[in-house]
């Protein structure tokens, strides 16, 4: 079964160098790209029986904010237990808090340059795709 990985950010540059580093780890997770809140809500609103392994949300998004997505995805019972990491630029005390206040399971800053970003891939590969025990899909 092949593992998805749903990428919630509007800037095509770091949708591309984000693809880039994950391409960079090897990992057999398939990215799926939401450019935007409302397409991450219908993205997760269609994936039928495949929900993503984790989602990788920024914060600030056209339309509906990360801050958005997160307590939507919360306030589903089929997926209060989805891994959401936010994955951002912001290093606000206040958008941390706020992040972790609303469920969110980790809060990575995006680093500035390739390596730093492949070297973050490999880590969330290795945690959240191939060493985490996810539990069972709720009702």
């Amino acid at each position: 079964m092949q593992h998805k990985i749903l990428h919630v950010e509007d800037n095509a540059d770091d949708v591309m160098l984000v693809g880039l580093a994950f391409r960079k780890t090897g990992t057999s997770a398939v990215l799926e790209v939401a450019t935007d809140g409302e397409k991450a809500i219908t993205f997760l609103s269609n994936c039928g029986e495949s929900p993503p392994v984790c989602v990788l949300l920024d914060i600030k998004l056209p339309s509906i904010s990360g801050f958005e997505v997160l307590a939507w995805i919360r306030s589903q019972p089929r997926f209060k237990r989805l891994p959401v990491i936010m994955l951002t630029s912001s290093l606000l005390p206040a958008d941390i808090n706020r992040a972790y206040d609303l469920g969110a399971n980790s809060y990575l800053v995006k680093p500035p340059e390739l390596d730093s970003l492949v070297t973050l891939a490999k880590t969330i590969d290795l945690y959240w795709v191939q060493t985490n025990t996810r539990p069972a899909t709720s009702p």
